[in-house]
């Protein structure tokens, strides 16, 4: 955990070189640069963030060699967290933006803004998020990057080339990016668009723009032993025998939708997300059975309910749907 307080102003540049197995728990032979301070932007660290490796080790290249780096995964994998967490621990200032609909072209860049000077109305031109980002040693992680609007995507394909430069039209000004300007992306497809539905307000992604993608990562579901893992840092009260062997038939359930979203008998999925948020509120309800239907059963479609209540009567044992029912 971080000792020393968060401090506003920030570093030019990474002043130390890092061991991934202090950090990450596996041994590489690069060392990673580091700030020694953590300012405003550098995301908190989670002691209990389990790392899958070959996913952190793509992140570490893109922080290490200036790679732009794709991590592409199902909802709920925690992709974006991961990007933030390995952040954390070098000290790393990270930005996350959301590229929902409404962000637009002139969110990214800036636009012009009428502001009081010397009790006059004066234009000043105020910047964006991007030119902002470029010109700090900042990371920036664009979320749900296959619903960006393709005007966002084009300004953003420009910077995505390691040396790429913004223009400000309106300013006549070019911004260099920062020797240490990092650039990652989250995304629940791969670019091709979304067939099954799951994903609405996705689309395909421009092949040029994929091109400039240095490294793409697959972050999906954990094997069980990690998944346990996660459930248990994030629910401590579950952390003993009889709290182990419930989680276990949590993941379980979880698994048993997955391979029915797998065969398309499900339309609907549990990710790690659900099981914690499962896990978390039952510690409010007291009843794993409650807390399930408050938690994904009811947002199941209606014909897929039966088949969700045989999955998990298989794994408890119990009806969860009420007698009344």
């Amino acid at each position: 955990m971080k000792t020393s307080a968060k401090i506003e102003t920030m570093n030019d540049s990474p002043d130390k070189l890092v061991a991934t197995d202090k950090l990450f728990g596996f041994k590489w032979n690069t060392q990673i640069p580091a700030f020694s301070v953590a300012d405003e932007h550098v995301p908190e660290i989670d002691a209990n963030y389990h790392f899958e490796l070959e996913t952190t080790r793509a992140i570490l290249a893109g922080f290490a060699h200036n790679r732009r780096v794709l991590v592409q995964g199902f909802h709920g994998t925690g992709k974006s967290t991961h990007i933030e967490q390995v952040a954390a621990r070098l000290n790393w200032p990270c930005i996350r933006i959301n590229l929902d609909s409404h962000v637009s072209r002139t969110d990214l860049i800036g636009r012009d803004a009428i502001t009081l000077q010397d009790g006059k109305q004066v234009t000043k031109f105020q910047e964006g998020i991007l030119p902002w980002a470029l010109s700090r040693p900042v990371a920036i992680v664009f979320d749900e990057y296959d619903a960006g609007r393709p005007d966002v995507m084009f300004v953003i394909q420009r910077v995505l080339e390691s040396q790429g430069k913004l223009t400000l039209l309106d300013q006549n000004r070019v911004i260099t990016p920062h020797p240490f300007f990092r650039i990652f992306a989250t995304a629940n497809t791969i670019g091709q668009g979304d067939a099954t539905g799951m994903y609405h307000g996705t689309q395909p992604i421009n092949q040029g723009q994929m091109d400039r993608w240095n490294i793409c990562t697959t972050l999906n579901y954990l094997p069980e032993e990690d998944e346990l893992k996660v459930v248990l840092g994030k629910v401590k009260d579950l952390n003993n025998a009889k709290g182990k062997e419930l989680a276990r038939s949590m993941i379980a359930m979880a698994n048993l939708t997955r391979r029915g979203f797998a065969q398309g008998d499900l339309s609907t999925v549990m990710s790690p997300r659900t099981v914690i948020n499962w896990a978390e509120n039952m510690q409010i309800f007291g009843d794993p059975t409650t807390a399930f239907r408050l938690t994904f059963f009811n947002k199941c479609d209606e014909n897929e309910r039966v088949t969700i209540a045989e999955y998990y009567q298989r794994c408890f044992g119990i009806s969860v749907i009420p007698a009344e029912a």
